[in-house]
């Protein structure tokens, strides 16, 4: 590095080298947005894990399908055990994709969900993949999920129902 810390020709050769080794992958999850009515106030679930000492990450439940599974199956199984909740599908939403780099692999990542509702179960009955599980309401979930990709899907899904922005007061709730 030169005085401005800024790389040297040979140094900025060897970190490009360093990516175009990696390998690339894909990876493929499924999950879902399980909604539920709280009056006329639609609340969803959300789950924090702690990734580092004083990091945590509040997101949506999704997993990795088993083989043999269907992504539908692996959204409802990994939903469950996540949450403790039972759930049921309503109906599909947008796939969410992103890139991240681990163990020297370049990693595609395509996140399938579903818009669900509980049919029975309790949070307290989670998995450890999450060390909390709770409800919140729509409009505070923006402020409180950590990826940009899943604050677009809820702000979709909350759209779909009416209880968003763009939504109207005439959608459609999912059953109850």
């Amino acid at each position: 590095m030169d005085a401005l810390g800024q790389l040297d020709d040979a140094q900025a050769e060897r970190r490009r080298g360093a990516v175009a080794r990696l390998r690339d992958a894909t990876a493929t999850s499924a999950g879902g947005i399980v909604v539920r009515y709280e009056g006329q106030q639609p609340t969803l679930v959300v789950g924090m894990r702690r990734r580092e000492r004083n990091s945590v990450r509040w997101t949506l439940p999704k997993g990795t399908p088993n083989p043999g599974e269907s992504l539908e199956e692996t959204a409802v199984r990994e939903v469950a055990e996540e949450t403790g909740l039972r759930v049921r599908i309503v109906e599909a939403l947008p796939s969410i994709h992103y890139r991240f780099v681990q163990d020297g692999t370049r990693i595609h990542k395509t996140v399938h969900y579903w818009l669900m509702e509980p049919t029975g179960g309790d949070l307290a009955e989670h998995d450890h993949e999450f060390e909390q599980v709770r409800w919140v309401p729509f409009d505070e979930a923006p402020a409180l999920l950590t990826f940009e990709t899943e604050r677009d899907l809820v702000a979709a899904a909350a759209r779909l129902i009416g209880a968003g922005p763009a939504g109207s007061d005439t959608a459609a709730k999912p059953a109850s």
